[in-house]
């Protein structure tokens, strides 16, 4: 069989592959191999919708979109390539005031972003789309800079400017098989051939879960039908007419050439594909279209533009759309391979596409993308997620709920009681009201006797506040027991433990059996890839423990710069987590214990191993509430009998049920930041207010130590800041911070501090404004004052925490 090689080979030549091809040559990369089983765009590419939004809830993958939209821009602007970009706007509707609602929140959070959108009237909407009906609107969204493409000749632009660029592009060459050995794929096996490469793409949207089986991964990708219409002419001149969203009646429209609309939507129910294979070749094919499937769809759309109700069907397309386990997007090193990076499950993959292939360059080539893109990482999956009996209920769900309102903090309803602590029932019949975190079934909130346990959302008054305020209370005056058994559990163990783990964490880890050390893992950069805390259980064994779900990116990211002699084990299902605190958690924990646990024999940041009831158990002076506790790790067997034995003790000090909606205001109180929020990759410790974590000078060299050592004695230029207000704003996180009209920041954490009475949220500041008093912040399109204040509003000197 013929042998070849490539430095960088790319399997699939949809739009992503394209782009990947596109950015890599674009940076001067040779040696750049596209394989593509048939021809380009023939596998959802070429029937894809076309419609090119950009706004996300997240901020980077909103700006890696944006970095589509300037792409498309300068290929047809700059290079002259006629793909039909036609950057006319997105128009969104708001049918309900809950809508309207959605859409002013929206709005803001896409003024954080620096995207421009607009809240307009009913009648402002119909001038833009005429053709829409504007009884019982109540407003509507307009973003400038959005539009539509027809996808087919835009990934051939693509494609050809890759080609121009030095890609080599190889069309019906389909991948078979691969060899892998040590964690590295050595070939890949095609029908024309053997090749070898430094790295292997995967952008094989729909394919990418059968591929990932022949290479021993469960990629958390997969496909769904997705229906839409290409109606006869309306006899109107639309083709500067923006896209068109209506989520209340789950459709969109784009204008098409000839007065012709293209009208799609969202319905329940949708049949996934491919499952449990993708049948024959499938190549440029359609499926059998469902009109009844549809119907409700288009008796919706006829609501919104009356039009429809006389017009003609030209067409029924019915064609599969990658989806993912949870609707975003597949990118990133796959774990446990070293040259694998997979770039998949693009459900609006159009859009993405340019950004895309951007973001997947700067990843193979620098290590690393530009943008911090957790939201899409890879990483961000479990085991379960690429399960069939997982992913594809999930993803019809997620498909049926893509323009159902969502409001903040919303639960998925498929595939629950997956994983479940040791206290589910005890908790469930307590009046725990459960959300999912990684298959986990967490409890969120405790609704009290006589109240039904079912979540109560709102955009502005949501029920379960009540609640969680009580419970906040519990843990500020009383004590409470908080069921962390979901907590990401790792032991590091081998003979260069300890040194590597220097080399890894900005803090000295050289501390005695017992302690607590929490620290920081950053890369070359600076940036905060994991914000952690180990706990020291022998000269050469760590315990390190994460948020759950972070645990396959932090255990991914030791993994690939510990030595060969360092094992990471994972024991999170091991070890239940119990969180006892409060002012009478050491009380309670007397009563129960025949161990000493006073401050001298368990003091603050140390852990020990001591006796509760007859179970044996590792009691850790640390916690994420800010109050003085334990948590509790507890060998799962025994869990049931600790929690029994401190509730019964505990029953006469008032001890409580806590959930996770408390926890978010305990931690805004006393200032303790999360991952993925108000650190990431994007940010160093010395400017998320963490420098005292990084000790540079009771240790050598570690990851990102330059970048430190210049920001501690240069000082940073940006810095996370705490702002507050007196009022009990309806806060989610993503609003605007602004200085008259200028947006200088946007929220990263936010929450209620029911023991100061003030909502407090944090951003994060450039030194220009660090001196500033005149701040507001946007909500619901609305301007409220908002003051800036240092340090943790609660018990700033720590010493409830260290009573």
């Amino acid at each position: 069989m013929e042998k070849h090689s490539a430095k960088h080979l790319i399997i699939g030549g949809g739009i992503i592959g394209c782009s990947i091809a596109y950015h890599l040559t674009h940076r001067g990369e040779k040696d750049v191999v596209l394989l593509e089983r048939a021809g380009l765009t023939e596998g959802a590419t070429w029937h894809a919708a076309g419609l090119v939004g950009q706004l996300r809830s997240s901020r980077n993958t909103t700006r890696m979109l944006q970095k589509s939209v300037a792409m498309y821009d300068r290929l047809q602007n700059e290079d002259g390539l006629q793909f039909d970009w036609k950057k006319t706007g997105s128009l969104r509707l708001a049918a309900t005031r809950d809508r309207l609602l959605e859409a002013k929140r929206l709005a803001t959070m896409a003024r954080s972003f620096d995207l421009e959108m607009q809240i307009i009237s009913p009648a402002e909407a119909k001038a833009l789309f005429p053709l829409i009906d504007t009884t019982g609107l109540e407003g509507a969204a307009f973003i400038p800079s959005d539009g539509h493409v027809d996808p087919a000749s835009l990934c051939q632009a693509i494609a050809g400017a890759a080609r121009r660029q030095g890609a080599d592009i190889r069309q019906h060459v389909e991948v078979t098989d691969f060899k892998v050995t040590d964690g590295r794929v050595r070939s890949v096996i095609t029908s024309k051939g053997t090749w070898e490469a430094g790295t292997v793409i995967l952008a094989t949207g729909m394919w990418s879960r059968e591929l990932g089986a022949k290479l021993g991964i469960r990629v958390p990708a997969c496909a769904v039908e997705h229906q839409y219409i290409v109606t006869e002419s309306t006899g109107e001149e639309i083709g500067h007419y923006p896209t068109l969203r209506d989520p209340e009646r789950l459709v969109y429209y784009k204008p098409d050439v000839g007065g012709r609309l293209v009208v799609g939507g969202y319905e329940d129910n949708t049949v996934p594909f491919g499952d449990p294979a993708i049948a024959g070749q499938f190549v440029r094919q359609l499926l059998p279209e469902n009109l009844d499937r549809f119907l409700p769809l288009a008796e919706r759309a006829g609501q919104v533009t009356p039009i429809l109700n006389d017009v003609g069907i030209r067409q029924v397309i019915n064609g599969p759309i990658p989806y993912s386990a949870d609707g975003d997007f597949v990118m990133g090193w796959q774990p446990g391979f070293d040259n694998l990076m997979l770039a998949t499950g693009f459900l609006y993959g159009i859009a993405a596409g340019g950004g895309a292939g951007e973001m997947i360059a700067e990843w193979v080539v620098d290590g690393a993308p530009s943008l911090d893109l957790w939201p899409l990482d890879v990483r961000r999956f479990g085991p379960h997620h690429g399960t069939r009996a997982f992913m594809y209920p999930r993803a019809v769900e997620h498909y049926a709920h893509h323009y159902k309102m969502r409001y903040p903090g919303q639960e998925h309803e498929t595939i629950r009681q997956l994983r479940l602590s040791p206290l589910y029932d005890r908790l469930k019949a307590a009046g725990a009201v459960f959300g999912s975190k990684n298959g986990w079934e967490r409890p969120l909130w405790f609704a009290p006797d006589g109240i039904a346990p079912v979540d109560q959302l709102d955009f502005l008054d949501p029920g379960w506040k009540r609640y969680a305020a009580g419970e906040h209370k519990a843990v500020r005056e009383r004590a409470a027991l908080i069921d962390q058994t979901s907590f990401a559990k790792f032991d590091i163990l081998g003979a260069g433990t300890l040194s590597a783990l220097q080399r890894l964490c900005v803090s000295n880890m050289d501390k005695p059996k017992g302690a607590i050390i929490y620290t920081q893992m950053c890369n070359d950069a600076g940036g905060i890839e994991a914000d952690v805390t180990f706990i020291r259980l022998g000269p050469d064994h760590f315990r390190m423990i994460t948020g759950s779900g972070f645990g396959v990116h932090d255990s991914d990211w030791l993994a690939r710069n510990l030595p060969d002699d360092v094992h990471v084990v994972d024991v999170t299902s091991g070890y239940a987590v119990l969180n006892l605190v409060g002012p009478l958690s050491r009380t309670v924990l007397k009563a129960a214990s025949e161990s000493d646990v006073s401050n001298a024999a368990i003091p603050f940041s140390s852990a020990r191993e001591i006796i509760i009831g007859a179970a044996p158990v590792l009691a850790a002076r640390i916690g994420y509430v800010g109050e003085m506790g334990y948590e509790l790790h507890i060998p799962t067997e025994y869990a049931a009998h600790v929690y029994d034995t401190l509730w019964k003790v505990g029953r006469p000090h008032g001890i409580a049920n806590v959930g996770y909606r408390a926890i978010e205001g305990l931690r805004m109180e006393k200032g303790y930041v999360y991952w993925s929020g108000d650190v990431s990759p994007d940010y160093t410790p010395i400017e998320a207010g963490l420098g005292f974590r990084v000790h540079l000078k009771s240790k050598g060299d570690f990851k990102g130590r330059k970048v430190l050592e210049a920001q501690r004695r240069d000082g940073p230029t940006r810095k996370l800041c705490t702002f507050i207000s007196d009022d009990h704003l309806p806060l989610t996180g993503g609003e605007a911070i602004l200085m008259g009209e200028a947006v200088v920041s946007l929220a990263t954490s936010v929450g209620f501090g029911y023991m100061v009475g003030k909502t407090i949220l944090r951003g994060y500041l450039d030194a220009a404004h660090w001196n500033s008093t005149e701040f507001t912040l946007e909500v619901f399109g609305d301007r409220h004052p908002i003051t800036q204040v240092e340090g943790p509003v609660y018990d700033p000197e720590n010493k409830k925490l260290k009573a």
